[in-house]
């Protein structure tokens, strides 16, 4: 079973191959002059808890499995944790049994993409379109109705009950 779900990501991230590396809509979109995008690392550094901190703002990874969300079943809306925008509704999260918090669908305007090679292989990395916190990557093997899997890394995200 593992293999085959190596074999999945492998070819999936290979279908990528052709995606650009640069970040998508983060500069021309509406949140281009929030004042998140003006923060300092030190403002940055003390607004946010220290692992929060590396994910949203050094692309850290939180281990799989440790974060409290992945237990979060009640309506309401996943925010970035850097800047509140909102990022998911409850109804979008799936279990895919990864250990970290997984959606089949994010609001186009509230994130922005790019192309990450760090584990020399191309994947597509998501970031809050507002304050640029990276958020986790996003593949094709994901649930109906979209096939896609956004795969969180709990730190970078608050929930609000409704």
């Amino acid at each position: 079973m593992e293999t085959r779900r190596q074999l999945l990501l492998a070819s999936g991230a290979l279908a990528l191959a052709g995606c650009s590396s640069e970040t998508v809509n983060a500069s021309e979109s509406r949140y281009a002059t929030s004042p998140f995008r003006r923060m300092t690392d030190a403002q940055w550094r003390a607004r946010l808890p220290r692992l929060s901190y590396d994910v949203l703002r050094h692309e850290a990874t939180e281990r799989a499995g440790t974060s409290t969300l992945n237990n979060e079943h009640r309506r309401g809306t996943f925010v970035c944790r850097g800047c509140d925008l909102p990022l998911f509704r409850s109804g979008w999260k799936f279990d895919s049994g990864t250990g970290w918090p997984s959606f089949y669908r994010a609001p186009a305007d509230n994130i922005a993409t790019k192309t990450d090679f760090a584990l020399g292989i191309p994947r597509v990395e998501y970031h809050c379109a507002r304050c640029l916190g990276h958020q986790g990557h996003v593949f094709d093997d994901g649930p109906r109705p979209t096939g896609k899997r956004y795969c969180n890394n709990g730190a970078a995200l608050k929930f609000l009950p409704a």
